[in-house]
């Protein structure tokens, strides 16, 4: 099937307003995210700075681009002036960065926490406990251009269902006690960014409003890296 046959099929199937297909597009050169594009896709989410930047320059403006990798903080200015979201916070540090950043363009900058709750070591993310703590400091209160709008977590990657329910129910249940404890008036703060090519099903059953999917659009044939294009 084609890019856009395979954008319909997911839109159809999520739900066009309840749940936000976010395209991966890590690695594919700019034709193959024009081509996206041209389907009526307009959001799109990479891990790489460098590579979300030359890519934002090459491709239309009314692109909606989502950070979903680790984000060092050094590299945060290369994106502050028309990043849309950022669902790798994972730090104090890094948010204080976003911040600043924000504040020297002029904007507030939207933001995910990202929880950790795979049963991987390899993972980024904040503990449930260390989340709390960023949220209840006097250096979270003090940021003026940054946006806490919900949660990002990323599952552990395994077959077992029962396993991805369990992560992301607990990701969730742990979204509405920070809804009801940090962000009861913040109508903003509703997103839930859970679910991947391989579990996004699970995830929107257990209320995700944001999913990543790259191989399930752009397919996981060979692609000339957008490097050599």
């Amino acid at each position: 099937m084609s890019i856009a046959d395979n954008i319909k099929n997911l839109k159809k199937e999520t739900g066009d307003d309840n749940v936000k297909l976010i395209a991966v597009s890590k690695t594919k050169p700019v034709e193959v995210l024009q081509e996206a594009y041209d389907a009526g896709q307009r959001v799109f989410g990479e891990n790489n700075v460098q590579e979300m930047v030359e890519k934002q320059e090459k491709l239309p403006k009314d692109i909606e681009w989502h950070l979903i990798g680790h984000l060092q903080t050094n590299k945060v200015k290369y994106i502050a002036s028309f990043i849309s979201l950022i669902h790798s916070v994972d730090s104090l540090k890094l948010l204080q960065e976003i911040d600043k950043q924000a504040a020297k363009n002029k904007r507030v900058i939207d933001c995910l926490l990202q929880i950790y709750i795979a049963d991987e070591e390899t993972k980024f993310g904040l503990g449930f406990d260390e989340a709390i703590e960023l949220l209840r400091s006097e250096e979270f209160a003090a940021l003026k251009n940054v946006r806490i709008v919900g949660l990002m977590g990323i599952a552990t990657n395994t077959d077992n269902e029962k396993q991805l329910k369990e992560e992301f129910y607990e990701l969730h249940t742990f979204f509405d006690g920070i809804k009801t404890s940090f962000f009861r008036k913040e109508e903003s703060f509703k997103e839930l960014s859970m679910g991947m090519s391989a579990d996004y099903k699970i995830a929107i059953e257990e209320g995700s409003t944001m999913i990543r999917v790259g191989s399930l659009i752009f397919g996981q044939r060979l692609i000339p890296h957008w490097k050599n294009n």
